[in-house]
């Protein structure tokens, strides 16, 4: 029974926790942020901000990122960036290092806010959606007081943001009660990083959008004359599957409209947003596609 005793003692002293630890109920060490996009938006700070679109009880904004020198004469393009997060949560700060990286070029940039898809304030994806094609009205609409050419605005958007983006050029009709619908929400071209493009069972979004899921799936709205599309996606992403790319693609190129795909073949979802290296390189894959349809200059 001794030597069972001085086991016991010699294994309880081994397990116990030094007299300098910490507490057990200390907060646990944060850990820390690994999204480049996370990262460059503590740091970023617009150059103004305005609301777009003031309806019920809600107003939304449009986070503006100028160039260093703007004159009023100007007639720059703009890129409107959209934030993602499953229609459901995310902020405009996600998308500040696409805007200022345009405003840094001589673009006005610029990071929305949209309403999330809440049941118990009644919206959903399609007010999402609907938010989406205001922002775009209120650019081309007050072009010459932003100082930009309002058919040179580009908008491109990460995972659902991208949804968003398709969404202002292919969803015809679904536009806020009272809008001016005159004013055209379609964009110049849009771009896509790791979008939902298919929101079937196969893809991404049909249990969050629930039964009208067709209604918002950008691959069954394809048609001729849609803007000129860039597609990034990770050949890896389980989270927005890959064959929604290539089949929204494949269905973009069929209808004669300009789409051009560029799978990562390491990349798994949003890694183009994760590190400065895989940022900067989707920028220049942005830049690169924009030069080729006129809008961005060499």
């Amino acid at each position: 029974m001794t030597h069972i005793f001085v086991l016991l003692l010699l294994a309880s002293s081994a397990i116990a926790a030094p007299a300098d630890a910490p507490a057990t109920d200390a907060a646990p060490p944060k850990r820390p942020v690994t999204d480049y996009a996370l990262r460059t938006s503590k740091e970023l700070t617009p150059t103004r901000v305005v609301v777009y679109k003031s309806v019920a009880d809600y107003k939304r904004e449009l986070r503006i990122f100028e160039p260093k020198v703007p004159k009023p004469a100007d007639r720059r393009p703009c890129f409107l960036a959209i934030h993602g997060g499953g229609w459901t949560a995310g902020t405009p700060e996600v998308m500040y290092c696409v805007a200022s990286h345009f405003a840094e070029r001589g673009w006005l940039g610029v990071s929305m806010q949209y309403r999330h898809q809440r049941a118990d304030r009644g919206t959903t994806v399609f007010d999402c959606v609907r938010d989406g094609r205001s922002a775009v009205r209120y650019l081309r609409a007050h072009a010459a007081e932003l100082g930009i050419d309002p058919n040179r605005i580009v908008v491109g958007g990460r995972s659902a943001g991208g949804h968003i983006a398709v969404g202002a050029a292919t969803f015809d009709g679904l536009d806020e009660p009272g809008e001016d619908t005159a004013v055209s929400c379609a964009p110049n071209a849009v771009i896509c990083y790791s979008a939902v493009l298919d929101t079937s069972v196969q893809g991404y979004g049909r249990d969050t959008i629930g039964e009208r899921w067709r209604e918002l799936s950008p691959l069954l709205h394809v048609r001729a004359g849609l803007p000129p599309t860039l597609v990034l996606h990770g050949i890896r992403d389980t989270i927005r599957p890959v064959a929604g790319a290539k089949a929204f693609s494949e269905a973009m190129t069929k209808a004669g409209n300009k789409c051009e795909l560029i799978l990562h073949e390491r990349g798994n979802h949003s890694d183009m947003m994760r590190t400065a290296q895989l940022f900067d390189e989707a920028m220049q894959q942005t830049r690169d596609f924009l030069i080729k349809c006129g809008i961005a200059a060499q």
